[in-house]
């Protein structure tokens, strides 16, 4: 008499499982698309959709190779869903031709004041670097700065500093007006706002060091979704550029809403959007929540990822061509 081979209750628990995990990819490619992400953990979760997409193709193939049809196909879609939105930013950006002043901009999270001073001056000097825009700024490292010969190379200097985390400053080789801050308006981290006055630009300029509360408590979600909401749009003549730890990711609705204000990301634009920058040297995968934002009037040249010693955050180094007429 033959054995019987079949396991009827194995064989439920194991389609309960694919169709759960199914269920998981669909849940979480609408939110995504949808914009659904709201509060903890919601948001921070949303950070690693690049490695949900990863998966995905994983997930499918075990759900083919078990024959469960059905959540093979939901898991496909999931797939689709996400590579519509994620794939695009790796990929180049037609390059917009530009004649006008150029500018090299470097941004960096300093992590509560603790990367070298002497590092950043070299850093400024090795890639002749004309904005510097830091976050988690301390008053000992801009008179580390300062020591170092920031002030020779970067003269003009709006200094926002504070104590830990809560600091930001933007250095130039041009000069500067104080425009406010965005994150002292809301009570949150610092976000120094300055106008810059680049000699044969268009028009006026404007930075933001930007560095919203992150998202890793229920306690913070507000004051983050309002950091995002306070940065100005690109809307009007004024030039403006975003730089800094933005502690969002492009799959992020509210981070959406800045782009659709009036700027392209300078590392999606040149293919590069899915490169993390956070945390370096800890143990979890790193995401991409550290931006340059520009006016989409801006030509993005060129787009280094540096790591720095004393920061688990990527600096960026970016080198843009400011409007003064399209050839």
């Amino acid at each position: 008499m033959a054995a019987n081979t079949t396991h009827p209750g194995r064989d439920r628990v194991v389609t309960v499982l694919v169709a759960l995990t199914a269920v998981g990819f669909v849940l979480y490619a609408l939110v995504r698309i949808l914009g659904l992400e709201r509060g903890f953990p919601l948001v921070p979760l949303l950070a690693y959709a690049p490695l949900v997409l990863f998966a995905a193709p994983v997930a499918l193939l075990g759900a083919l190779l078990l024959r469960r049809w059905w959540s093979a196909a939901a898991i496909a879609l999931a797939g689709v869903l996400l590579a519509t939105a994620i794939v695009p930013r790796a990929l180049e950006s037609e390059p917009v031709a530009l004649q006008g002043p150029p500018l090299r901009l470097l941004t960096l999270n300093a992590h509560f004041g603790h990367v070298d001073p002497d590092i950043v001056v070299d850093l400024v000097r090795e890639h002749e670097v004309e904005l510097l825009a830091l976050q988690e700024v301390t008053p000992e490292m801009v008179a580390g700065l300062d020591t170092a010969g920031l002030e020779e190379l970067l003269p003009y200097a709006v200094d926002h500093s504070a104590p830990a985390a809560a600091g930001g400053s933007v250095h130039s080789v041009y000069p500067l007006d104080d425009l406010g801050d965005v994150g002292h308006d809301i009570g949150s981290l610092a976000m120094p706002r300055a106008g810059l006055r680049v000699p044969d630009a268009a028009g006026p300029v404007e930075v933001v060091s930007v560095h919203p509360m992150p998202p890793r408590r229920p306690s913070t979600m507000a004051v983050w979704r309002d950091g995002l909401r306070g940065l100005p749009e690109a809307t009007d003549g004024t030039v403006r550029i975003l730089a800094g730890d933005f502690n969002t990711t492009l799959d992020h609705a509210e981070m959406r809403d800045v782009l659709e204000s009036g700027y392209i990301d300078a590392a999606a634009h040149l293919g590069r959007g899915l490169t993390g920058t956070w945390p370096v040297g800890g143990p979890l995968p790193r995401a991409a929540i550290d931006h340059v934002l520009v006016d989409e009037r801006v030509a993005v040249v060129e787009l280094e990822i540096l790591d720095v010693p004393g920061t688990t955050h990527r600096a960026l180094m970016t080198r843009l061509t400011l409007p003064g007429g399209r050839v």
